[in-house]
């Protein structure tokens, strides 16, 4: 099991300038990053991945940002756009010899409303028309898509690990899997440790959050039985903190940052890394 960070906690957007990182983030003891591109064209991948080599990083996943204009169940043109970009990640991931492109890879982060029924079933069809196309793709590529459930504020249409099973099975590529992620799960699962078990083997990756989006392990959620789930269902991929600060503002207004979480910014990967090692490995 290998443990990553996300670098939305750092920047936005992620550049070639961006590569600097990752000294630090290997001083501090993480085996992968976690990219998040917001452009393609913001990045040289086969720089950004020599540069995480030189560090003694694997790229472990691609994070998509779903941003306006990207929605598989939105107008012709934003499927149009959601494609193209995802399959831009895709090939981005190929390069930068990343195993997966992760995240909620189905709408456009932010929507939401009290949709009837007909519309619901619209919503569905269309997402699992145009994964099916984005994960033949994939498939031809050797990349694993993980699409990830989200809280009820940031989308009305996957929030729980049950429906994101249902979009799974509905799609039926081995090239998809599930993204979970502890502050969603926080919000939306009953029971997180439950959850983790139910998905077992469709689980491709998984985010480790505090309940407020600070260090994970400084919070209410039990980490223990959280870990005993991973464990039981044989998870060996990525946990990888994603964390927000105030510091960086596109990202901050979108995840709803108003204060500071943390004294300091460095105390969510330092602190953070030490608790998954203390839950999750042998390592100290």
């Amino acid at each position: 099991m290998r443990f990553g960070l996300n670098t939305f906690l750092y920047t936005s957007p992620f550049t070639n300038k961006s590569v600097g990182l990752f000294k630090k983030m290997k001083r501090w003891g993480f085996d992968t990053v976690e990219i998040a591109i917001e452009d393609p064209k913001h990045i040289d991948a086969a720089l950004v991945k020599k540069a995480a080599h030189r560090a003694g990083l694997a790229v472990g996943s691609v994070c998509a940002a779903m941003g306006p204009g990207r929605d598989f169940r939105g107008s012709e043109s934003d499927q149009k756009t959601a494609m193209k970009y995802l399959k831009a990640l895709v090939d981005l991931a190929v390069v930068l010899e990343s195993p997966r492109v992760i995240g909620p890879i189905y709408s456009v982060v932010g929507r939401v409303g009290a949709h009837d029924d007909k519309t619901k079933a619209l919503h569905f069809k269309l997402v699992v028309k145009n994964l099916k196309k984005l994960a033949k793709y994939a498939e031809q590529k050797h990349i694993e898509l993980c699409v990830e459930p989200l809280n009820r504020f940031e989308t009305d249409f996957l929030n729980t690990s049950d429906q994101g099973l249902r979009l799974l099975k509905a799609v039926g590529s081995p090239a998809l899997k599930l993204h979970l992620d502890t502050f969603h799960m926080n919000i939306e699962e009953k029971n997180q440790a439950q959850a983790i078990l139910k998905v077992g083997k469709q689980l491709g990756h998984f985010h480790a959050c505090g309940t407020d989006r600070g260090v994970p392990g400084a919070d209410s959620l039990d980490w223990k039985s959280i870990a005993a789930a991973l464990k039981k269902i044989g998870y060996k991929n990525d946990i990888v903190i994603e964390s927000f600060t105030p510091d960086v503002k596109v990202i901050a207004k979108a995840a709803a940052i108003w204060r500071k979480i943390e004294p300091r910014r460095d105390d969510i990967p330092v602190k953070g890394l030490k608790y998954m090692h203390r839950h999750f490995s042998s390592k100290k």
